[in-house]
């Protein structure tokens, strides 16, 4: 059992700094980093929308089925983010002005990236305790899946109002709630089927709530036919990206 904690802990560490990729921008000029921000939110949604349609909706039909409940808990995760961006807005207007302009819809993001990386330390750790190489198999299949989200959860707090930095430090930090969902599973080892049952839809709720509500909005101020076109590339991209993982998982 010792060699599973040692395998799974050390697994969700090197997932976990696959959040520091936007270290490949640091010696991109701010002003230029700017001018690819569009893109950068255009790839995320299309990263959000594809990881619910492609991965989270066929992960909990074929573990848990489509139920009721199923239903329940993804519309728990709608509203729960609308309250909480609601929240985030109210607080925003009746708090003194600081100089700082962080969007709201950072944290929706940071929460629901948040709870996302803790279903996937879930998920890694009982891959783990049905067998090593499974272990080692979904350690890579999540790899591969983080690498395009990643890229658009930097880009989304990059547009949002933080620098780089900032971005690299929060984007890490959100990561690191991989290693405590497998610690979770691990401590419960055979009990944790029934919170992944309410949280997976739950995170469906929460990035649907995301890509439809926060980022697209986001996506129209743009009038430019030409970074509208781009968009577009972009936004399917993003989905492409998370089509193609199917193929290696």
């Amino acid at each position: 059992m010792t060699i599973v904690w040692v395998y799974t802990l050390v697994s969700v560490f090197i997932v976990s700094l696959i959040s520091l990729i936007g270290l490949t921008t640091l010696s991109i000029a701010t002003e230029h980093l700017k001018k690819m921000l569009f893109v950068l939110i255009a790839f995320a949604a299309g990263a959000l929308i594809g990881d619910v349609f492609f991965h989270l909706l066929p992960e909990l039909v074929d573990g848990h089925g489509y139920s009721v409940f199923s239903a329940v808990s993804i519309v728990a995760g709608l509203l729960v983010f609308f309250v909480l961006e609601k929240f985030v807005h109210w607080r925003h207007c009746h708090m003194p002005d600081t100089g700082e302009h962080m969007h709201p819809f950072v944290v929706t993001n940071l929460v629901g990236d948040s709870i996302h990386n803790f279903i996937d330390g879930i998920i890694i750790a009982v891959s783990y305790l049905v067998a090593i190489p499974v272990g080692v198999a979904t350690t890579v299949a999540v790899l591969f899946h983080e690498i395009p989200q990643e890229i658009g959860d930097f880009g989304v707090m990059l547009h949002g109002g933080f620098s780089k930095k900032k971005a690299l430090v929060y984007n890490f930090l959100t990561a690191l709630t991989a290693i405590v969902g497998a610690v979770v599973a691990l401590a419960l080892q055979g009990r944790v089927e029934s919170a992944d049952r309410f949280f997976l839809p739950f995170t469906v709720g929460a990035f649907i709530y995301i890509a439809s509500a926060d980022l697209i909005p986001e996506l129209h101020k743009e009038v430019s036919v030409k970074k509208s076109a781009l968009q577009l590339f972009a936004f399917v991209g993003g989905v492409a990206a998370m089509a193609a993982l199917l193929y290696i998982e």
